[in-house]
């Protein structure tokens, strides 16, 4: 663990990564701190700052090469050199050797590549974070690709998540930090990365996913070959398609790119609310454009490692946000944060839909193409902060999937109007959720456990009824007995005044002699007292 920790600094001054720092953005505390670093007296070297950062997070590992993949979708928010550089990550990672990757597909397969395939080229076609990928034949003549997962990986990526562990528990110190709950976010983080490892679990992702697109003429998922699938190794159909990023070979077919973008939209909408089944690693080294329709496109999704979904609840809580959000109704959208939890009980619906407005004005009354879903979302979480409104780790995943599609189409197409193209789809599935369509379809979906439960609903309303029946008794006798309790305890206290009357008088006849002679010698004072201390035990 402190090697590592040792490693990433290092890393970080070795490419002098705190050059990347926009200083006149800090406080002026952390602005002097950044100013007397020791860093500063190394060399920033003669590469460009994008280089730099693209070769700190290949050296760095996994993880975070994923969060660069990220960070190169999004070309509207970095700097073009930046995201030029930043864009090979996506699929030219430096690869590991090629016999290396044969040893390890025959320890999988447990044969030789000879049995298991025509054909094997040793040479990477593409090399990612998390495996790499090689071209292949089959024995039948059918075209493939293997793809197999990077030796030592998984012990990296637990050092990694180890520190990351370490960072979001020291963030949760800060009281402001905490609704943005980092403990809970690494985890469900680390559960993502890990379900990449497992390329049993991603041929399974891909199968549901080219099933709830069959015959789709927006998406085209190729086939997996299950007989030489396995937990490390992963054999899947071949495709051919053009990198969705290679803007010069998709204009060069005459690719309708505006109809891509918009489509691009309507898949993630489709994938989200549809099949509640999401492709949420889509950036664009794992999309490619099909090459016979140019004016018809049709997008190619691999690596299905990383996919999400949401519960019926916060898909609704979803869609009713973001139709809020179109047609600016700020007091719904605080009163649906609200109503799910998002924002804490005492939180005035009124107050909050004036602060999410004073937000959202500015940037909604742009034109509707110069509007970007990332602006929206960083006003929204710096509102949300005064209202102490909890980061939800289920939504993280759709928001990064929703940001890279938005990079995405906007890189296709500069003019995509994200709003509109949703807006229409969301009012349409919103629809079909709550009108006859969708109590029908819900209807069809309980059909068979209705039709089971159905004959045994006398017998179910005659044990309810009975049920009832018997609360109700034992209630009455609950009644009664505290009743009793209570006249019981009446009486009790009644004898015990008689029996200390009794004793008291019984005590006196005994010792009357005594307290006579006793008497006698008393001053009237003393037996006046005396008198008074009887009379009041005797009450008592």
């Amino acid at each position: 663990m402190n090697l590592r920790l040792l490693r990433i600094l290092w890393i970080v001054a070795r490419y002098r990564l705190d050059t990347l720092v926009p200083l006149d953005r800090l406080p002026a505390l952390l602005r002097l701190a950044f100013r007397l670093s020791p860093l500063r007296l190394l060399p920033v070297g003669r590469h460009s700052r994008g280089l730099r950062l693209r070769l700190a997070l290949e050296a760095l590992g996994p993880i975070f090469v994923k969060f660069g993949q990220m960070l190169s979708t999004r070309r509207d928010l970095l700097p073009p050199d930046i995201a030029d550089d930043l864009r090979s990550l996506q699929d030219q990672v430096p690869p590991f050797p090629g016999d290396q990757a044969q040893a390890l597909i025959e320890e999988a397969l447990e044969c030789s590549i000879d049995a298991a395939f025509a054909r094997f080229d040793t040479t990477p076609m593409a090399s990612a974070s998390v495996a790499q990928v090689h071209a292949a034949r089959l024995h039948s003549g059918e075209e493939v690709v293997v793809k197999v997962i990077r030796p030592g990986i998984d012990r990296v990526m637990r050092q990694d998540i180890a520190l990351m562990y370490i960072l979001a528990r020291l963030i949760r110190l800060v009281p402001e930090a905490r609704r943005l709950r980092p403990v809970e976010v690494i985890a469900d983080y680390e559960a993502t990365l890990f379900d990449e490892l497992d390329l049993h679990k991603e041929a399974a992702n891909t199968s549901q996913l080219k099933r709830n697109f069959k015959n789709s003429p927006l998406l085209y998922v190729p086939s997996i070959h299950w007989p030489l699938t396995r937990r490390q190794v992963l054999v899947q159909e071949r495709i051919y398609g053009i990198p969705v990023a290679d803007m010069v070979s998709l204009e060069a077919q005459g690719t309708d790119l505006r109809k891509l973008a918009e489509r691009g939209v309507e898949i993630f909408f489709t994938q989200v609310f549809r099949d509640n089944f999401f492709h949420a690693d889509m950036h664009p080294g794992n999309i490619f454009v099909t090459r016979d329709k140019p004016d018809d496109p049709q997008y190619i999704a691999i690596d299905c490692g990383i996919v999400g979904s949401l519960t019926r609840e916060d898909q609704d809580y979803l869609a009713r946000n973001l139709l809020a959000f179109f047609h600016q109704d700020y007091y719904q959208v605080a009163a649906l944060h609200i109503e799910s939890g998002w924002v804490g009980e005492g939180t005035r619906a009124n107050e909050f839909a004036a602060a999410i407005r004073a937000v959202c004005e500015p940037i909604l009354e742009k034109p509707l193409k110069d509007i970007s879903f990332g602006q929206v979302l960083l006003g929204l979480f710096q509102t949300a902060r005064r209202f102490n409104m909890e980061v939800q780790p289920q939504l993280v995943l759709l928001q990064k999937t929703l940001l890279n599609i938005e990079g995405l189409g906007r890189q296709l197409y500069p003019d995509l109007d994200l709003w509109k193209t949703a807006k229409p789809y969301l009012e349409r599935w919103m629809q079909e959720r709550a009108g006859p369509r969708g109590f029908w379809a819900s209807f069809k979906k309980q059909a068979p456990e209705l039709s089971h439960q159905l004959p045994e609903l006398p017998v179910l309303a005659h044990q309810a009824l009975l049920q009832v029946e018997s609360e109700r008794r034992q209630r009455h006798q609950q009644v009664e007995t505290l009743q009793h309790i209570d006249r019981h305890l009446a009486r009790a206290g009644r004898s015990t005044r008689r029996l200390r009357l009794g004793a008291l008088a019984l005590a006196l006849a005994l010792a009357w002699q005594p307290l006579w002679q006793w008497a006698e010698q008393q001053p009237w004072p003393v037996l006046a007292g005396a008198a008074l201390g009887v009379m009041l035990l005797a009450w008592r």
